[in-house]
C-alpha cells in the first residue's frame, strides 16, 4: 500500500448521507472473518452469549453496543488475547494462533496507550518492524499516511489523545494487513480528526481490505460503515447492511387534507400512511415528486421533508429493549448518546 495523502480531502467532499461505496470489484485483498456460536464466561458472568456475525471483504462493519455488551471481550477473542469458552472466531478460516504472519494479515488497535512513553512514536513502530520483518521504510509511511511526521521524533508519552490514535493506527497497518480491526479508533479526535478518520478507513476499504471497528459515535458509524452488528448482554441482536437495518427512505408531508393527499399518493403507487396532526408519512426518497403530487390534488403543505434514516433510533430501540437491557451492569448504564465517548475503565465492553 502506497502513502496516499489526498484521501482526508476526498472525504470532505464526498456526499455522505447514503454511506460510503463500496470497494471496487476485483480488488479484494481482505480476508473474511467469521465468528460461530462464539461465548466467553467469567465465572457466573456470560460476557459473550453464543454470538454469530460475518465481516465481509471490501467493506467496513460497525460493532456497536453499549457498555458491557461484550465488544472488547469478542475482539479480544478474535486476536487470540482471550480464549473463548466454546465457539469460533476465524480470519480467512484460521484462528489468530494459526496464522503464521500475524501482522501481515490482521492489523489491530484496541488501547490507545500500548506503547512505551518513554520512546519516540518512529521508534516505537521501528521496534514493532524489527520484530515483525517489515521494511524500516514502512515506519516513515505509515507516519506521513496517518498525518503525524512532524512528531515522530517526539516521546510517545507526550503526545495527545487523536495523536496516540494516530500512532495505534500506523502500528496497525504497518505489515499492510489485510484485516483492521479497531476498538474506539475515534476517541480523542476532535471533529476535523474525525472527517480525517472516515477518509482513511474509505480509503483502507476501498483497496479490498476488511474492517472492523467498534465506536460509540452513532452518527459517525452511519456515515462512514457499510454494514452493522449490533449486541446487546453478548448476543446479536441486529446485524446486516446499514441501509437495510435502516430502513426505507421516507418522506413526512403535512397537510389539513392528509386523507385526500394519502388517496393521491397511493394512486401514483407510492406507500403513504397517516400519523396524526395532518401528517404523512411516504416511502419515498424524492420529496419533489411527493410536492408536486400535493400540487395536482390541490391541497395545501404545510411541511414537507426527507427523513433522514435513522441508525441512533434503531441502536436505542434495540438496546434499551427489557429483554436486552444489560444483565451484569444493571439497567443504569444503558447506552450511550449519539456522540459519547465511552467512559474510562469500568470493566466489561
Amino acid at each position: 500500500m502506497g502513502v496516499m495523502s489526498n484521501f482526508g480531502v476526498t472525504g470532505t467532499t464526498q456526499d455522505t448521507r447514503t454511506g460510503p461505496p463500496l470497494a471496487p470489484p476485483g480488488r479484494g485483498r481482505g480476508a473474511r472473518i467469521e465468528v460461530r456460536g462464539l461465548t466467553k464466561t467469567f465465572g457466573g458472568l456470560t460476557a459473550v452469549d453464543h454470538l454469530d456475525f460475518t465481516v465481509e471483504p471490501g467493506r467496513i462493519t460497525g460493532f456497536l453496543g453499549p457498555n458491557g455488551a461484550g465488544k472488547t471481550t469478542t475482539l479480544r477473542m478474535l486476536l487470540g488475547l482471550v480464549r473463548p469458552t466454546s465457539g469460533t472466531a476465524t480470519i480467512d478460516g484460521h484462528s489468530y494462533h494459526d496464522i503464521p504472519t500475524p501482522m501481515k494479515v490482521v492489523g489491530s488497535a484496541l488501547e490507545a496507550t500500548s506503547f512505551h512513553p518513554g520512546r519516540s512514536g518512529r521508534d516505537h513502530l521501528r521496534v514493532l518492524a524489527d520484530a515483525t520483518g517489515v521494511p524500516l521504510r514502512r515506519v516513515d509511511e505509515m507516519l506521513e499516511l496517518v498525518g503525524i511526521p512532524a512528531a515522530a521524533k517526539k516521546r510517545a508519552g507526550g503526545y495527545s489523545m487523536g495523536m496516540r490514535q494516530r500512532l495505534g493506527l500506523a502500528a496497525a497497518l504497518l505489515g499492510d494487513p489485510r484485516v483492521v480491526i479497531l476498538d474506539e479508533p475515534a476517541n480523542g479526535l476532535d471533529p476535523e480528526g474525525i472527517l480525517w478518520l472516515r477518509g482513511f478507513l474509505r480509503h483502507l476499504s476501498s483497496e479490498g481490505k476488511t474492517i472492523l471497528i467498534s465506536s460509540h459515535l452513532l452518527q459517525e458509524v452511519a456515515q462512514t460503515v457499510h454494514d452493522v452488528v449490533i449486541i446487546a448482554n453478548g448476543r446479536s441482536v441486529a446485524q446486516g447492511r446499514i441501509e437495510d437495518l435502516q430502513g426505507p427512505p421516507t418522506v413526512l408531508i403535512r397537510t389539513p387534507r392528509a386523507e385526500t393527499l394519502v388517496q393521491a399518493l397511493r394512486q401514483e403507487g407510492l406507500a403513504a400512511a397517516t400519523q396524526g396532526d395532518g401528517a404523512i408519512s411516504v416511502i419515498s426518497h424524492e420529496p419533489a415528486r411527493v410536492g408536486d403530487i400535493a400540487h395536482r390534488a390541490g391541497v395545501a403543505v404545510h411541511e414537507l421533508h426527507q427523513v433522514d434514516t435513522d441508525l441512533e433510533a434503531l441502536y436505542f430501540r434495540l438496546t434499551r429493549d427489557p429483554g436486552n437491557v444489560n444483565r451484569n451492569l444493571g439497567a443504569s448504564t444503558g447506552g450511550l448518546a449519539p456522540n459519547a465517548a465511552a467512559p474510562v475503565g469500568g470493566g466489561m465492553r
